[in-house]
């Protein structure tokens, strides 16, 4: 009997089979989202998110102080303090902001815990001072105080106050942050509850939505249940709506983003010409201190509508440039909190993250025309020094995190090389 070989097929031509499937080869792109998640991680070095931060602060605070000085001299032109006085007024607040940055880098967690209560109940003292006498209205908003010829917003520092007293009592209650007593139970109420009413009695919208951004992350961030988002979401949608049909101000600002405008006056009229700004600008802009609409054409151009004069300067370049620092501030502070074994710095940096990047989005979408006009500024770029000094001092603590990382890296390696064949011991 002849039996004929078998020829072995394509299929099992080869190198003969181990028991382990071959590993394919990770693609181009795999292996750059690889690098890239590493990175946002800060699988790297501390040290990287230390000076991401450091210097999309830095880029952001001289971009402000520059676009403060263009958009206000102009208006300021005769009068008595002279055409350069908003721009020393920032300017002195971000020195002193810079200052309070630093002093806050140098203090550890611990001392940033001790912080935490004194600044909630400082905050909800300054607060209820604004419906006092002490109490000064702009454009239908009562949230100033002004003792003398100094102003200032404690609503900004109710901001700061909040994430980092929601950090250390979230890091406290984590074990139950699952029951819904437990989420609500003091976050949200008595002490959220009682900062968005005094907001809300000041008819501040605007920086109401801000708070709840804040609350929002740093709930999200302890562990709180999802399903509990979503209620609260539709609640707050629900509320949003009432506060808005029940005020003439808020109805006539909606009218006016739906386009329902019959000449080109308030409340259109601010809007329409930030719009003009923007499309004037073109890629390359029209050049520093060259626009047109901050010749009074926009009110107050140095405050909640100065990105429209930046954009119109500057061109789109000059925006994207701003845009890309705000996300190199973000992802700088994720990399703080995505490396940190501790809830305390995870939940106090979302906190903090979410009040400057969610007040940027809002403000740049008010501009641009995706949210109606709501009074919001843009951190380190509209004028305003209490805001300015307030949101350096919210970089300075996390700083303070990145700084302690760093350590704890130098810490490791100096570990490793001890202990190493031939290292010191």
């Amino acid at each position: 009997m002849v039996t004929t070989p078998i020829r072995p097929s394509s299929r099992t031509r080869g190198p003969a089979r181990t028991g382990t499937a071959p590993q394919r080869p990770t693609s181009r792109v795999a292996r750059w989202w690889q690098r890239w998640w590493a990175f946002l991680e800060g699988q790297d070095s501390a040290r990287t998110s230390f000076f991401l931060i450091l210097g999309c602060a830095a880029a952001l605070t001289v971009i402000g102080l520059v676009m403060v000085l263009s958009s206000s001299s102009v208006e300021n032109i005769g009068e008595t303090s002279g055409s350069y006085d908003l721009f020393i007024r920032q300017a002195v607040f971000g020195v002193l902001g810079l200052g309070l940055m630093l002093v806050l880098s140098r203090l550890g967690p611990e001392r940033l815990r001790v912080l935490a209560w004194p600044a909630i109940i400082a905050a909800v003292i300054l607060l209820a001072l604004v419906l006092t006498p002490l109490g000064h209205e702009v454009n239908g908003n009562r949230n100033w105080l002004k003792i003398g010829g100094f102003t200032a917003q404690p609503s900004e520092a109710a901001k700061l106050a909040l994430a980092l007293w929601a950090g250390v009592v979230l890091e406290r209650k984590a074990a139950l942050i699952g029951r819904l007593q437990h989420a609500i139970v003091p976050v949200l109420f008595p002490v959220g509850a009682v900062l968005l009413g005094l907001i809300m009695l000041g008819r501040d919208l605007g920086t109401a939505m801000v708070i709840m951004l804040i609350l929002a992350a740093v709930l999200f961030l302890a562990g709180t249940k999802l399903r509990y988002f979503l209620v609260a979401g539709g609640v707050g949608a629900l509320a949003a709506i009432i506060l808005a049909l029940t005020s003439a101000n808020r109805a006539v600002r909606i009218q006016a983003w739906l386009g329902n405008c019959e000449f080109p006056t308030e409340p259109c009229y601010q809007p329409d010409h930030g719009m003009y700004a923007l499309a004037s600008g073109g890629w390359w802009g029209v050049g520093l201190g060259q626009s047109r609409q901050k010749w009074s054409y926009i009110p107050e151009a140095e405050n909640d509508f100065i990105f429209t004069i930046l954009g119109e300067e500057l061109g789109l370049v000059g925006t994207l440039l701003v845009v890309g620092l705000f996300a190199g501030l973000a992802i700088g502070m994720f990399r703080v909190a995505r490396r940190s074994t501790s809830l305390f710095v995870k939940i106090t940096t979302g906190g903090i993250l979410a009040w400057i990047i969610g007040q940027a989005f809002i403000n740049i979408a008010m501009v641009t025309g995706l949210l109606p006009v709501i009074g919001v500024p843009l951190p380190f770029i509209s004028y305003g020094g209490s805001a300015l000094t307030l949101v350096l001092a919210g970089v300075g603590i996390v700083l303070s995190f990145a700084r302690e990382q760093s350590r704890q890296d130098r810490t490791a390696t100096h570990a490793v090389a001890a202990t190493a064949p031939g290292g010191i011991r």
